[in-house]
């Protein structure tokens, strides 16, 4: 059995005298892991650096087996991060949480598109495209069965002043019907009633704090997982930047 796609590496373990186990996502295949042979080395290391995309060939005698990889680079998105720490966080926070949330070998065509955009644009800056990556984590909430219903509130059915978020339904709730519940609900950032960008450190700790109970608790925390360390690091950032204590960012 053998396929070739398109695919974003996610993380890359030593194997053996220069080996290693890749484990890539695709569109078509979902995330699949493989045997390349010297990948641990210094002439293919640079290849399989979490967050490139790659075109990917997997062979294997069996379907069922681990198979080996081989690839070529189309873009190398990890080198490109390099410079930029938010960049780098988000990169590394996206890689990890679909390596270790998604189950294998299952198609994966919203996650994997989604995720497209923030690798080709990563070297604008993390300032640019924190609030898509915040949008790309509800989508990978979703593919997991664990979307959040954001478009109307939970208890009105409006879909005007939907400020805040049910911790236990993942609904939107609106202004006025939150009042009963002051200090018990999540804080729903604009930028994500629609497509806007969005700037401000503060919305993007929202963001990140509303993804994250859902996918500490849900995602994670149903298999009595922790949320990745490189997820908890993008957080961390994000709440220095808000806090104007590291100014480390692009723009």
């Amino acid at each position: 059995m053998e396929w070739e796609a398109p695919a974003i590496v996610l993380e890359a373990r030593p194997y053996g005298e220069g080996g290693a186990i890749v484990s890539v996502l695709t569109e078509q295949y979902g995330r699949y892991a493989g045997l390349v042979r010297g990948g641990a080395s210094r002439a293919q290391s640079g290849l399989w650096q979490s967050g490139n995309l790659v075109e990917v060939r997997w062979v294997s005698r069996l379907a069922d087996q681990l198979g080996h990889m081989t690839g070529e680079m189309v873009h190398p998105t990890a080198a490109l991060a390099m410079d930029e720490p938010l960049s780098l966080a988000l990169l590394q926070s996206a890689c990890a949480l679909a390596a270790d949330a998604l189950p294998e070998r299952e198609a994966q065509p919203r996650v994997f598109s989604a995720m497209l955009p923030l690798l080709a644009h990563l070297q604008q800056g993390g300032a640019e495209l924190m609030a898509d990556y915040v949008r790309w984590e509800l989508v990978l909430l979703e593919a997991l069965g664990y979307g959040l219903g954001l478009s109307r509130c939970a208890a009105t059915g409006t879909t005007e002043a939907l400020d805040w978020v049910s911790p236990r339904t993942g609904r939107a709730v609106s202004a006025e019907a939150a009042l009963p519940y002051a200090g018990r609900l999540l804080p729903l950032p604009s930028f994500l009633h629609g497509a806007q960008a969005e700037r401000d450190p503060a919305a993007w700790l929202q963001g990140l704090r509303l993804t994250g109970h859902f996918l500490t608790r849900d995602a994670f925390g149903a298999r009595h997982r922790a949320v990745p360390p490189a997820r908890e690091r993008l957080e961390h950032r994000v709440a220095d930047l808000a806090a104007g204590t590291d100014t480390n960012v692009a723009g």
